[in-house]
């Protein structure tokens, strides 16, 4: 066990569904050559995430099935989940506006037990995280979600009815990627 990090290994000991939501990682600039929906990850996205993607294993963490947004760099940073991912990959345009309990419901038929990731975009990442904890999407702007960034829930999958497990910047995370269990 790494020093200091006993809540992180009790966090996946959460009753019911967990989700795992996830902004995507790092694109390339906004140009007016190429449409925001078709922006690939930048080199230095896929290189600090897929370290992040380490750092998440290295923690313990799996996802049996990640919901993304069709956006290319979100399907990208999707894509660099793999080596926690247990289930498939699947995109969805419910991640591409505002979050509402159809969104929600695509876990449902998972079982009460699954982590199910969700990769996207903002504002609708935090207005999911905020809808996840408060049943409203007010407080999006309340809650910081860098690119690259985790929040890790767990509860019943439905309005105001999860709780923050743990909130983990990417910085974290890539250092998780380095880091060495104690003795």
């Amino acid at each position: 066990m790494l020093p200091g990090l006993r809540w992180v290994a009790r966090a996946g000991q959460t009753h019911g569904m967990e989700f795992v939501l996830i902004r995507h990682a790092i694109a390339v600039e906004r140009s007016a050559q190429v449409q925001d929906a078709e922006r690939p990850l930048s080199d230095r996205g896929v290189r600090r995430f897929t370290k992040a993607v380490r750092g998440l294993a290295h923690l313990g963490v799996h996802l049996d099935q990640v919901f993304h947004s069709p956006w290319l760099r979100a399907a990208q940073t999707a894509a660099l989940l793999d080596p926690i991912t247990r289930g498939k990959r699947e995109a969805t345009d419910l991640l591409i506006d505002e979050p509402d309990d159809r969104l929600l419901a695509l876990a449902a038929g998972f079982g009460d037990d699954a982590r199910i990731g969700f990769v996207g975009h903002e504002p609708w990442m935090g207005e999911l995280l905020s809808l996840c904890l408060t049943g409203v999407l007010s407080h999006a702007d309340n809650l910081p979600f860098k690119k690259g960034g985790v929040a890790w829930l767990g509860g019943d999958p439905r309005a105001g009815a999860m709780a923050l497990t743990a909130l983990f910047p990417p910085r974290f995370l890539r250092s998780m990627a380095e880091a060495r269990p104690s003795k």
